[in-house]
């Protein structure tokens, strides 16, 4: 009898703190996701201020300009998607961005403005801010999946109906390698 209540005693103690861990985890993920969406919303708030300055000294780049604001408008729209979802909206814009920050350097006039410069400072520790949230939630979200998944734990997760969360991150087109043409032929 008292055999059974040490049991029974230790099986409630394991998934109290087990529940409290994964809760733990959760609320970190959730977290962490709002980091994410803070900096998100950072980076789509400079960019009309980032178009205004472009537009002023390289107006004949528009087509880059249009892309930028689309781009943008598009992110925007995935607000409340998933996680793999909100990626893909998003890439455009940082790739846009980085296309914005090349055709300055052909325009020295532009590169000579302090607002352009001081956009391109702010948005550059956005970028530095976002990679950061990306990987702390990435590594929040592989603890979770792998607690969730883990067994015994799996018995008190399926119970909870605990679900798999997906990674931010890079999608299968993106993680193809380029090839490398070095001019050699065999």
């Amino acid at each position: 009898m008292n055999l059974l209540i040490i049991v029974g005693v230790v099986i409630a103690l394991w998934a109290i703190v087990t529940f409290n861990r994964l809760t733990r985890l959760r609320q970190l993920s959730d977290n962490a996701w709002a980091d994410i969406d803070v900096q998100l919303k950072r980076r789509h708030d400079l960019i009309p201020q980032v178009v205004a300055v472009v537009k002023g000294h390289a107006g004949y780049e528009r087509q880059t300009l249009e892309a930028l604001v689309a781009a943008r408008g598009r992110a925007l729209q995935a607000t409340g998607a998933s996680p793999a979802a909100r990626f893909q909206q998003e890439n455009p814009v940082e790739g846009s961005l980085r296309q914005i920050f090349a055709i300055a350097e052909a325009y020295p006039d532009l590169k000579a403005v302090a607002s352009f410069a001081a956009l391109q400072r702010t948005l550059t520790d956005v970028e530095d801010t976002l990679q950061n949230a990306r990987r702390y939630y990435n590594a929040v979200v592989r603890d979770w999946n792998t607690g969730i998944a883990q067994f015994p734990a799996n018995l008190l997760t399926s119970t909870f109906r605990f679900q798999p969360r997906e990674f931010f991150g890079i999608d299968d087109a993106e993680r193809a390698v380029p090839s490398v043409d070095t001019g050699a032929h065999a």
